[in-house]
């Protein structure tokens, strides 16, 4: 694998930490500023929804000029955003510097994917991207926990500051090692979004943000449960963090190869496991061994779930791939926000209380779980009709 990949992988890594981070400073962040914790926890939405509007937009169009100097801005506007958040007290800014940093997130998974494929041959593309978006799931391991225990040990604008130094690392070797990459001609984007009168690719990124939701609703609100109701301390969040992290890696290989296997049983297996794994969370949290054992599960269950939903975007995308890719990102984020919302809302109310996060979030995938019959059924019945469709030539 060339090591210019291996860069994308780090830029991927300090992007993906500076999403998720945010889950275990969220306590630290809302006492310092003098807010909430549901408030805290729209820093979560605001990144969330950056990505969901800018993403799109801004990946067709950047996508007509050369891609190192696209993925350098890229990276250049990530790091700004978090060098803004590292200096600022300030709710309002903060959150403003969540957006500009979530602007960045969508484009560069995007266009960075293209360029990982081009610097290898065709035969090893998909290792390429696999090994791009490596890094996303290593900052849950090693960046998320990391960067809790800097904002437990120096404050949360210290986790920021570390943020950014890996952007301007990445910067500096994305300059340095990746090739100069010539745009390539851009598909019209009526084209494009042309795929989208295809109602399963709808169905799609229905499953994807109905059956998601429950993830961020709990992994965003994790410090909140773990120390209000189990009893952890903020180091303890640390290694809790660490320990869904390598849930996560888990979950993610097995995703990959289930699907693989049965995209439809991978798809209802793995939204079903979620729903399943939050439910004992909820019910563990009187003890903490349990709570953390049940927590990593969760996040095995959870990112099991990833590759699956890409996938079935992806096989319903008509022509338009990446354009379809690009909005399964955002419906991932707009779960993500959702979620945010759902979480912030219990643990702002003492009728419902941190404790019942784990439920909430139970609750929504229910309705994924509804879409993939639905959706599994209609594709059945779409089928026969395709299969006697050409026989029928003459009128009856």
């Amino acid at each position: 694998m060339p090591l210019a990949v291996w860069v994308l992988t780090l830029a991927a890594f300090a992007i993906g930490t500076a999403e998720f981070v945010i889950a275990g400073i969220l306590l630290q962040v809302a006492e310092s500023l003098g807010i909430s914790d549901g408030a805290a926890g729209n820093l979560i939405t605001a990144y969330a929804l950056a990505i969901v509007l800018g993403g799109p937009v801004l990946t067709i169009y950047l996508a007509r000029f050369d891609r190192k100097r696209v993925l350098i801005g890229l990276m250049v506007l990530f790091t700004i955003g978090n060098l803004v958040s590292a200096l600022t007290q300030d709710y309002t800014v903060l959150l403003v510097s969540r957006v500009i940093t979530g602007l960045a997130q969508g484009p560069f998974y995007g266009i960075g994917a293209v360029v990982a494929t081009r610097m290898v041959s065709q035969s090893m593309a998909g290792r390429a991207v696999g090994q791009m978006f490596a890094g996303l799931t290593l900052a849950n391991v090693l960046g998320v926990p990391a960067g809790a225990f800097i904002g437990n040990a120096y404050g949360w604008s210290a986790t920021f500051w570390v943020v950014a130094a890996l952007g301007v690392v990445a910067i500096a070797a994305i300059a340095a090692l990746v090739p100069h990459i010539a745009s390539e001609k851009v598909e019209s984007i009526a084209g494009q979004l042309s795929a989208f009168r295809n109602p399963q690719l709808w169905l799609s990124l229905a499953i994807t943000m109905f059956g998601w939701t429950g993830f961020m609703t709990f992994y965003g609100y994790i410090a909140p449960v773990a120390q209000h109701v189990v009893g952890l301390t903020p180091q303890g969040v640390t290694g809790l963090l660490a320990a869904v992290g390598l849930g996560l890696v888990a979950g993610n290989a097995i995703g990959g190869r289930a699907a693989d296997a049965n995209l439809r049983k991978a798809l209802f297996g793995g939204v079903l496991a979620m729903i399943v794994s939050l439910l004992i969370v909820g019910f563990s949290t009187g003890h903490i061994v349990t709570f953390v054992i049940a927590s990593m599960v969760f996040g095995v269950a959870s990112f099991a779930n990833v590759p699956p939903m890409q996938m079935r975007v992806m096989r319903n995308a008509g022509n338009a791939p990446e354009l379809a890719a690009t909005a399964n990102i955002s419906a991932f984020n707009i779960a993500n926000a959702l979620g945010g919302i759902i979480g912030g809302f219990a643990v702002d109310h003492a009728s419902i209380g941190a404790s019942s996060v784990p439920f909430l979030a139970a609750g929504v995938p229910l309705i994924g779980l509804v879409l993939i019959a639905f959706a599994e059924r209609k594709k059945k019945a779409v089928l026969p009709m395709a299969a006697v469709q050409p026989q029928a030539s003459q009128p009856v």
